[in-house]
């Protein structure tokens, strides 16, 4: 006669065990604070350490198998980013505590200063395809999501927050100034601000055909170059083009008016990694926690979003944050 075997489950000290052990590395410890608002692979990973690709492979793995980390593929190449803690399961409350400590510490300067060369890279190589495709832009974008796609989205989502008459608008990478016409008839003033004199160009050509008065251009960097404030800042398919969109967000804010939005338009995770070489893309979208977690950080509330599905297995969101009213600290 054969008994059935009863299944064995893992003792529950185990999981503690494994977290305990994950956490018991100073290197590990700083990987996760590296990883509190950005998302890296293996190889920027090892140059931000100055370790070795096996070497940082071990401590990724030690990290995944705690639940520290989550991992995402892009093509051949595999991104880490710190997992959330689930504060009602086994450990939860461990987890959260430990990246509160792990998020109280500061990073050694020659870490920040790499990590600083890997976001410098990685803007190198957006502005490098932007200087490239500047006259086949649209073909480019369309290859995705072209902006008649997610335009009438973005303008429910706009005139449901209804600006006033004075309000004042900022589009941060207007690419050919497709969005800026809208903008336009909406707002008093608006600026559109890029750093690809190219793609300004672009959008120079369009505000002079659709005779624009109010629409200012300004060739800068957003992140570095500009003191500029405005009631509503925009931007559409951009983010995924920021070395550190995190770090964006948190710019973003403070372009914002005590009490101004924050309009973002960007794709959804994805996982068809063409779209960096044809599109110059360096992010395959964003999970939608995510850009809620970045934006809570950079102290903005994240509001109302919708969500556009497309034919080619590609989905939009359309995010809304707003800077609280009574906020008026410029980070």
């Amino acid at each position: 006669m054969n008994l059935p075997v009863p299944s064995l489950r893992p003792d529950d000290g185990d999981e503690l065990a494994a977290l305990c052990k994950a956490a018991g590395d100073p290197l590990r410890l700083n990987v996760l604070r590296a990883l509190a608002n950005d998302s890296f692979g293996v190889l920027e990973l090892a140059q931000i350490f100055a370790i070795g690709q096996s070497g940082m492979s071990h401590h990724l793995k030690v990290l995944a198998q705690a639940d520290l980390v989550a991992t995402r593929r892009e093509g051949n190449a595999i991104f880490y980013r710190r997992a959330l803690p689930h504060t009602e399961l086994l450990g939860g409350k461990l987890h959260a505590a430990l990246l509160e400590e792990v998020d109280s510490l500061s990073l050694p300067g020659d870490v920040q200063s790499r990590i600083s060369q890997v976001h410098g890279q990685r803007a190198a190589a957006s502005q490098d395809f932007f200087s490239r495709v500047a006259e086949k832009f649209r073909a480019q974008q369309d290859l995705i999501a072209g902006l008649p796609q997610y335009r009438e989205s973005v303008l429910a989502l706009l005139d449901k927050l209804g600006f006033s008459h004075s309000a004042t608008a900022l589009e941060v990478g207007p690419g050919d100034g497709g969005f800026l016409p809208e903008l336009a008839r909406r707002f008093k003033q608006v600026t559109a601000l890029d750093n690809s004199p190219a793609m300004l160009e672009l959008a120079r050509q369009l505000c002079e055909r659709e005779a624009l008065g109010n629409v200012s251009l300004q060739l800068a960097d957003a992140l570095n170059d500009t003191n500029l404030r405005a009631d509503c800042v925009v931007l559409n398919m951009v983010l995924h083009h920021f070395a550190a969109p995190a770090d964006a967000l948190k710019q973003m804010a403070n372009l914002l008016q005590p009490g101004g939005s924050l309009l973002v338009t960007d794709l959804c995770s994805h996982n068809q990694n063409w779209a960096k070489e044809a599109c110059g893309d360096l992010w395959l979208g964003f999970e939608q926690d995510d850009l809620a977690r970045w934006a809570t950080a950079a102290g903005l509330v994240p509001g109302e979003s919708l969500y556009v599905g497309l034919r080619n297995g590609f989905q939009i969101q359309v995010r809304h944050f707003q800077r609280p009213a009574g906020d008026t600290h410029h980070r």
